[in-house]
């Protein structure tokens, strides 16, 4: 089995779209939760949601290859450029060797109802436009990039609900632990407009503290009432050990374990058999024991039952001591992208000596208190991080990082 290591990360995302940003806004608990006013005039129960800067894609990527793009395939180039940048590759060095591309996306509504619309007011689907079909689908994300990138190894789209950047991480490590790909381009990406949350808005799944947006997101608090939408993209640069030492690359973290399981039980309320059973593949993968875990980047989305459950399975696989925090206490919950970007959160701290904070955590419940939440910052030495992401139909998905050494 090849060791694999990541080389290269890059972010955009609603605490910063760059990675010095993010990692200032992530020392300094520093919320991107705000109030979007067009919810407000569809009728959304909650307006609240992470606020993100429009990429100014025009500027880096010329027209012919923005058009099959729709919103979250502009934030994963943005994140992509990044990434690239930080694990010093070009597109010269993608298109003479097999690089591959696995990334989560499970949604892209707005090029949906557009073509609808038009389709609807003209009587005439040749008007949609040829970008339509490129934008519209899953794969969006995967299908553009591996254009611009002139990327040639393995290209699909991983579409597991809110694990799906974290499974798409989970699944390069396999393909290159296996000697099967030696780079990956993986990571995740989340639409934010509101035609894609109000499904979600209609069951009732986000937070109602409108008066306090920054508050409004409380992983594991026993006042939390709900999530807050977010969104971005999270690219991450995988490969095998030997690729980036014969690349000569600076090498940012090892990946060292994944684990996965389905709850099997029901479409949205999570249990806590499932998560428990992903955390500890994943260790055994990593044949690492609980006490070597140096903190815990939990799922947790601020809704009452999933963090409830996680805390749970938290505590019966680590007890009360190891470090816990949400960093969704600050981006809100990216969704698809998630499991992506926390892995690139968990690196910047692992980096910069730090654990981010669980903000807006006042008062434990039941079960939280039973577990080491980190409400503020806490300076602290990092050697191995695990990362989990849990997604509607129960599947869970849990990773480990590691200094590399």
């Amino acid at each position: 089995m090849k060791r694999v290591v990541i080389t290269g990360i890059g972010i955009y995302s609603t605490i910063g779209t760059n990675l010095n940003q993010v990692k200032d806004s992530l020392f300094h608990g520093r919320s991107g939760i705000g109030i979007d006013p067009f919810r407000n005039e569809l009728g959304f129960m909650s307006p609240l949601t992470g606020i993100i800067e429009t990429p100014d894609i025009k500027s880096v990527l010329h027209r012919k290859l923005r058009k099959g793009m729709a919103e979250q395939g502009e934030y994963a180039y943005m994140a992509t450029l990044e990434a690239m940048k930080t694990a010093g590759l070009d597109i010269d060095y993608f298109e003479k060797n097999e690089v591959g591309i696995l990334y989560g996306n499970d949604s892209s509504a707005i090029p949906v109802i557009d073509a609808y619309n038009k389709i609807i007011e003209k009587k005439d689907t040749s008007l949609v436009g040829a970008g339509s079909i490129f934008q519209s689908m899953n794969s969006t994300v995967t299908m553009n990039l591996s254009v611009i990138l002139k990327l040639k190894g393995v290209n699909f789209t991983v579409s597991g609900a809110c694990a799906s950047g974290s499974h798409a991480i989970g699944l390069a490590h396999m393909f290159i632990s296996q000697g099967m790909q030696e780079m990956i381009v993986c990571g995740g990406a989340q639409e934010i407009n509101a035609f894609s949350m109000g499904s979600f808005d209609g069951i009732g799944a986000f937070s109602q503290r409108i008066d306090a947006p920054q508050k409004a997101v409380r992983p594991f608090d026993r006042d939390r009432d709900g999530l807050v939408p977010s969104g971005g993209a999270a690219t991450l640069i995988v490969e095998s050990l030997e690729s980036a030492q014969r690349r000569g690359a600076k090498i940012l973290a090892e990946v060292v374990g994944y684990g996965f399981s389905s709850n099997g039980d029901h479409l949205s309320v999570p249990n806590v058999s499932g998560p428990q059973i992903s955390l500890e593949r994943a260790l055994k993968q990593a044949n690492l024991m609980a006490r070597d875990i140096d903190y815990v980047n939990a799922h947790a989305t601020s809704t009452p039952v999933g963090d409830g459950n996680e805390a749970q399975a938290l505590f019966n696989v680590f007890g009360g001591k190891t470090p816990v925090s949400s960093t969704k206490s600050m981006t809100g919950h990216e969704m698809w992208m998630g499991g992506a970007s926390e892995i690139i959160y968990s690196i910047l701290m692992m980096h910069n000596d730090f654990i981010a904070p669980n903000i807006n955590f006042n008062n434990p419940d039941e079960h939280s208190e039973k577990i080491n939440i980190i409400p503020e910052t806490r300076n602290a030495k990092l050697d191995t991080i695990l990362s989990n992401s849990f997604g509607f139909g129960g599947t869970n998905s849990s990773l480990i990082i590691k200094k590399f050494k």
